[in-house]
């Protein structure tokens, strides 16, 4: 199974539409929040199942501000973040996860890239692929794939 991870695009969608050409075919994306009103373009582009979140620029979204999946044995809870303070750290968001039964939580808001793996709850922030604000400058996603033993692997990667 490989899953799209990305957020913060922002209605810049150009780089989203680069993402999905290299990335070849995908079971899932995921997108964690300020989408701006793009969320017909990012569903119809994926030409597979979307999940998607509310952000805090997504003012009159209807979507939901959280959700929880199921990836093959993992339990997966997608947020934005900014209701967990993520500005801050993602401990809370961490904690609030590890309560709901997660074993992977999936966030965005900070625009910066974190794969953060621990024996009680996985963190995942694939950045932002339009408006960057990690070191490097580059926009950012994940890929998630389950091997053939559905162990999740993830790769960060970055638009040149």
């Amino acid at each position: 199974m490989k899953i799209l991870i990305v957020s913060d695009t922002h209605r810049k969608n150009d780089n989203y539409m680069k993402v999905l050409q290299q990335a070849g075919r995908l079971d899932l994306v995921i997108h964690l929040g300020d989408i701006e009103g793009s969320e017909y373009t990012i569903q119809e582009a994926a030409g597979c199942p979307v999940e998607m979140v509310a952000g805090n620029n997504d003012f009159f979204s209807n979507l939901p501000s959280e959700k929880t999946l199921q990836i093959g044995k993992y339990c997966v809870m997608i947020t934005h973040g900014h209701h967990y303070y993520i500005n801050m750290g993602n401990e809370m968001l961490k904690k609030e996860a590890i309560v709901q039964g997660a074993d992977i939580v999936m966030y965005g808001h900070t625009h910066r890239p974190v794969i953060e793996i621990s024996p009680q709850i996985t963190a995942i922030n694939p950045g932002s692929l339009s408006y960057p604000r990690q070191e490097n400058r580059k926009p950012s996603y994940i890929i998630m794939e389950l091997d053939a033993r559905g162990e999740a692997k993830f790769e960060l990667n970055f638009i040149e």
